[in-house]
């Protein structure tokens, strides 16, 4: 039986019995690469937020890896725990609701400080940078290494791609129809807990290839044409702004919905396709439809005509309305008025 036929079988509920060590690392890779291929509630609309608010494809690309780095993380722990029988607990049980509330508390959060046009200081900040330099560095506005970094043009700054490790982390705990199949069928067929936490590893990076091409093309977005490179840059942290924050509004409403109804999670539409995420239409579909779609969408169109609008204001607000306060006026050379 080919790779093909063998990830068709377990997509369909076939078992891994049988194949070797190199074969399951090789179908977690590829399903890691259908994971990140298709709209997952838990991948799309933290990657549009991020690689939109880095406003270039470069950017898009980081933000990518980085919320893969942090999923692929806890998809080795994931693993290991479904080796260990541990996971069983997801079988009892449906936690899409309280992963809903976890993510969407980190996205309102990081719209939130983004909102109010700071940064985030986290308690991994200082290991982060010493590890990886400039990688994380170049997307905050402090540094340990007692230097200021320049601002960029117009004085925005990307959105912290920190925040982006720590969402993927937390993101990964939700489980779809491919996590069942790494967890459940899998990782037990592996030697150890160790092998198993690997097949944990290889999903995260056939994901992280994914997430990379895709957050690359959610970059693209913000690059609109015959607008300078400061108005891209307030365009893509905006956009990541708001759809960072009421995209986490979203997520926490629909969480305490799941969480307080999981019978929800029943209802939906089949639509005849055997992948994952492609297989029915419910409330998952939704959240993606709305987050990205509706909230992503209206954001990064309101950003635009803001750019645009502000770029098209009257001479007479660009300058003497527009001047700032500390700014004298201009000087009087001519005579005065005669006091009566």
């Amino acid at each position: 039986m080919s790779i093909l036929d063998t990830i068709i079988a377990l997509v369909q509920g076939g078992s891994a019995v049988g194949l070797s060590i190199p074969v399951i690392l090789l179908i977690g890779f590829i399903l890691g690469l259908l994971h990140g291929a298709t709209p997952d509630e838990h991948t799309w609309p933290i990657t549009f937020s991020y690689s939109v608010g880095s406003y270039s494809s470069r950017g898009g690309a980081r933000a990518g890896f980085t919320f893969s780095a942090g999923f692929t993380i806890q998809r080795a722990i994931l693993t290991a725990l479904g080796f260990l029988g541990l996971a069983a607990i997801y079988t009892a049980y449906n936690l899409d609701g309280y992963v809903y509330l976890a993510v969407g508390f980190v996205m309102l959060v990081a719209g939130w400080f983004l909102i109010r046009g700071s940064d985030i200081h986290l308690p991994l900040d200082a290991a982060l940078e010493r590890v990886f330099g400039r990688y994380f560095r170049e997307h905050t506005h402090h540094t340990y290494d007692a230097r200021r970094e320049s601002s960029p043009e117009g004085g925005v700054k990307p959105v912290p791609l920190r925040m982006a490790l720590v969402h993927g982390f937390v993101a990964g705990w939700g489980v779809g129809g491919f996590a069942v199949i790494l967890i459940f069928v899998l990782a037990p067929q592996m030697p150890n807990v160790g092998w198993a936490a690997l097949v944990g590893v290889m999903f995260g990076l056939g994901t992280m290839v994914m997430q990379i091409i895709t957050g690359m093309l959610f970059a693209r977005l913000a690059r609109i044409k015959k607008l300078s490179q400061s108005q891209i840059q307030q365009i893509g942290r905006r956009t990541a702004a708001r759809t960072l924050y009421i995209g986490g509004l979203a997520f926490m409403v629909v969480g305490a919905v799941v969480a307080a109804l999981p019978w929800l999670a029943s209802y939906y539409v089949s639509t005849g396709n055997p992948v994952p995420n492609l297989n029915q239409i419910g409330y998952a579909t939704v959240l993606i439809v709305l987050v990205v779609g509706v909230v992503g969408g209206h954001s990064l169109w309101k950003a635009y005509r803001e750019a645009v609008d502000g770029n098209r204001l009257p001479e007479r607000v660009r300058g003497e309305d527009a001047r700032r306060p500390s700014e004298p006026p201009p000087p009087n050379d001519g005579p005065a008025a005669p006091v009566r």
